[in-house]
């Protein structure tokens, strides 16, 4: 497949396709609405797979031609010595077992992925501080006065303010009613039709 084709094809899934698809390349379940943000994550994680496909690593590892034997030295230099196998970095003597626990180690929480690039990735990226650590906090949930429960939902200020000109568009009176018939649509195509039902649109 095409290296810029990917993105496209991608885009073109459902929220459902594409938290399957996350979980098939991340090695984490996700709940996430947020298709652009998985989308990214995915191709993040497709990224660094590629870079330490056995292909790639064999293209940058593999031998040149010998040079014409040089005149022999008393003393071999110390990159003469140095063994291969140490070129592959702190994580290529691990099993996954073991990177597991060093997941659990620096990120500060289990996981039960077994996504070898996707562990070291994670690993690395939590020792530069670029994504959270430690144990994730349970959010609270909101009970109005009438029973409603509130749940809270993020969105990228650009994603919201897209999403909200959408539902206006379409001559919907809230976004609210919004979530609803979008929660509704999912539902039923998922097959889940009593689920789906809670969900259905109210009666003008």
């Amino acid at each position: 497949m095409p290296r810029n084709a990917a993105p496209k094809k991608l885009e073109s899934l459902s929220l459902t396709e594409l938290r399957a698809r996350y979980r098939e390349v991340v090695g984490e379940e996700t709940r996430s609405p947020n298709k652009k943000y998985l989308i990214r994550r995915i191709e993040e994680c497709l990224a660094v797979k590629k870079q330490r496909s056995p292909a790639r690593r064999g293209a940058a590892t593999a031998p040149s031609a010998p040079p014409p034997t040089p005149p022999a030295r008393a003393t071999p230099s110390s990159e003469e010595t140095t063994p291969p196998s140490r070129q592959r970095g702190r994580f290529g003597t691990m099993s996954l077992q073991e990177l597991q626990a060093e997941y659990r180690k620096v990120v500060g929480r289990p996981t039960g992925s077994s996504n070898v690039s996707y562990l070291q990735w994670k690993i690395r990226e939590a020792e530069a501080g670029r994504v959270s650590v430690g144990p994730r906090p349970e959010r609270e949930v909101k009970v109005r006065e009438d029973g409603k429960r509130v749940i809270p939902l993020s969105f990228d200020a650009e994603a919201l303010e897209a999403l909200d000109k959408a539902w206006r568009d379409a001559g919907l009176p809230s976004r609210t009613r919004f979530f609803r018939q979008a929660v509704h649509h999912e539902l039923t195509a998922m097959g889940a039709t009593e689920a789906a039902a809670l969900f259905a649109p109210e009666e003008a």
